[in-house]
């Protein structure tokens, strides 16, 4: 394989990884700003039977707090992906050649600005994690009330979530260094 047909392959696989960041940033995003939508202090939208398992004012908050900090960190991710992308392209636009398209990218540029798009994705999905497990908890009952169907439902949020965001930071930290 020349040089050549590395950067190509090179340049089309950044280019997918930069549309699968925002293909998936803008899913969450959606679903964040749903979320938004809710009002949690509506009294109809609670399953709580027992007024000890009642969340308190300081769940609501947070609920709201991290929807807000997930919304603006994947749209920060997406905007530093969807710039990366762009640089990308400009470059292949001045680089047109009659058997292949090539495009000279700084790779630091490129590198750092991927990491700094998955930093955010990973912080988008850690607070889109906390908005859930207090959404939980206002509509089935508090943790510490110890309901079985608010454990139930919490427990894999906290594990397949962190999970799944290993896997990303492992596969993250191997384009980055690779």
């Amino acid at each position: 394989m020349d040089d050549r047909t590395h950067l190509k392959i090179g340049t089309c696989v950044q280019i997918t990884a930069v549309d699968g960041i925002v293909n998936v940033n803008s899913l969450f995003t959606l679903a964040v700003f749903v979320g938004l939508a809710w009002n949690p202090f509506d009294s109809s939208n609670s399953l709580i039977t027992d007024p000890r398992c009642n969340p308190t004012a300081r769940m609501t908050e947070d609920l709201v707090t991290f929807h807000v900090f997930s919304f603006s960190s994947f749209l920060f991710s997406s905007l530093i992906a969807l710039g990366t992308k762009q640089a990308i392209r400009i470059a292949m636009s001045r680089e047109v050649h009659k058997i292949v398209l090539l495009a000279h990218v700084n790779k630091t540029f490129l590198r750092l600005s991927m990491l700094v798009s998955a930093v955010g994705s990973l912080c988008g999905c850690g607070f889109l994690m906390l908005a859930l497990v207090n959404m939980i908890q206002i509509k089935l009952g508090t943790l510490s009330c110890g309901s079985p169907q608010t454990i139930f439902a919490v427990v894999p949020l906290v594990i397949f979530v962190p999970l799944g965001l290993l896997i990303y930071v492992t596969c993250v930290v191997y384009a980055f260094v690779s």
